[in-house]
């Protein structure tokens, strides 16, 4: 139960690092687009704060979104093994694109400029399915690693 916590917030840790670098890098991406000069150390600073700022309000979503869906991704691997990886992969995807959409569909916000379009709001996704990825690699490592120690 342990190990699966901890392959839980790995996942949801990489999860968000990844949505929130991409979704810095796309606002300065713009920002060169709009003729603002940024540079390298703007780009790195710019990330570290990202990380540490949106941490209290992003993050929760991500682990809220992925605890779900991951819970949804285990009831189904019961009954599809072969397709394990696949499941949580899409779990994470769509838990974190939903979150996106029910936020725009709820209170008619996009929190993260980048998910305001269509390429941004898959590398959002794309972030989650990381996530699910990593989940089922350190899970199955925990796993494996029980298995000699028992």
């Amino acid at each position: 139960m342990i190990r699966g916590l901890g392959a839980f917030v790995l996942a949801a840790l990489v999860a968000y690092a990844l949505a929130a670098v991409a979704a810095t890098q796309s606002v300065l991406s713009r920002l060169a687009e709009m003729g603002i000069e940024v540079g390298l150390a703007q780009r790195l600073a710019a990330t570290g704060h990202d990380l540490i700022g949106m941490g209290s309000s992003y993050l929760p979503i991500i682990a809220l979104g992925l605890a779900i869906a991951f819970a949804a991704a285990a009831l189904l691997a019961r009954w599809l093994r072969a397709w394990r990886t696949a499941l949580y992969a899409l779990a994470g995807f769509a838990a974190i694109v939903a979150a996106h959409l029910i936020l725009n569909l709820s209170f008619g916000i996009t929190p993260i400029a980048a998910a305001r379009t269509l390429p941004g709001l898959l590398i959002q996704g794309l972030a989650g399915a990381i996530g699910g990825l990593v989940f089922v690699r350190t899970s199955s490592a925990f796993r494996k690693n029980q298995e000699f120690d028992s």
